[in-house]
Parts: C-alpha cells; structure tokens; sequence
C-alpha cells in the first residue's frame, strides 16, 4: 500500500465520516422542526421556522455530498458555514472545551472539512469520475470551501441573528 492509496482511504475517511455526521444532524432537526425552531428562536434567530427547515436540508444534502464525494469544496463550505454560525450564536460564549458547551467541536468540523477540500476527494468520488477533484481541490479547494463558508455564515448572522438579551 503505498502513500497514495493511504491518502485516498484519510479523504474517504474525512468525507464519509463528516458526511455522515452532518446528514444525522439535519435528520435529527428535521424530525423535531418544531423543537428545532424554537430552539432558533431561543438563541435569537429571526424566522426560526425557515432557519429550521433550512438547517436539516443544508445538514442532509452537504453531508450527502461529501460522502459522495460530489462537489466537494462547495459541500465543505457548508459544513464550514453551519459550524461558524453555531461557534458564533451558542459555543463561543462558553470557552474551548465541549463538555462546558465550547466551541471545541464546531472548529474540528469545520477544520476538516477545510482540511478535506484543500486535499480534494480522492478516487473513489463524484468529483473524481466526472474529472473535476484537480480543479477543485489544493488552493481552489480550500479557498471556496473557507471563503464560501464564512461568507455564507456572515450574511446569515447578519441577516438573520440578534444577541438574545443576558437575563
């Protein structure tokens, strides 16, 4: 086995097992909308029904991407963008480490699937059978996934977000 059938096996490693992750997340959501808005709600979302919504299909369809190694660095920019916002409305607060609530896990996330689309998809995906995982993964990748990402969060908290008052 050689170095880069190692790699490929680390990036199907990374999309299957982020993938997986985000589609069970955006299941969960869309099993409880109601629970889940209100949630939104809680944490000063406006419109948090369309936030709910909105969630559970972004969570199931970049988490279905990534494990089919489709559109790759778009999916990332995703899982990128929901974990910003989450760090930003509910983990920052709290400190680094997850059991206080912190914001240890959302910057994993998010670090992998930077990580993932800078290394590109590997053999076994979308991106490679349609001839697309070279033009779309290394510096192209990362800049889409992270650019896309961030921005995509920013427009969100600003558009939809507001501090819920200390109390």
């Amino acid at each position: 086995m050689g170095v880069s059938h190692g790699a490929d096996i680390a990036r199907t490693l990374l999309r299957v097992t982020i993938g997986a992750t985000m589609v069970a997340h955006g299941v969960k959501h869309g099993k409880t909308l109601k629970g889940t808005a209100g949630w939104f709600e809680s944490i000063g979302f406006r419109e948090p029904e369309l936030q709910a919504k909105l969630s559970a299909a972004v969570e199931v369809g970049s988490g279905s991407a990534l494990i089919a190694g489709a559109g790759t660095p778009f999916a990332a920019s995703a899982v990128i963008g929901t974990m910003a916002v989450a760090a930003q409305t509910v983990h920052r607060p709290n400190g680094f480490f997850i059991t206080k609530e912190g914001y240890e896990y959302v910057i994993n996330v998010a670090a992998a699937s930077a990580a993932l689309a800078a290394l590109g998809p590997g053999k076994l995906s979308v991106d490679r059978a349609l001839g697309l995982d070279k033009k779309l993964s290394g510096r192209n990748g990362f800049a889409i996934a992270a650019g896309a990402g961030l921005i995509g969060a920013a427009i969100q908290l600003i558009t939809f977000w507001r501090r819920p008052a200390a109390g």
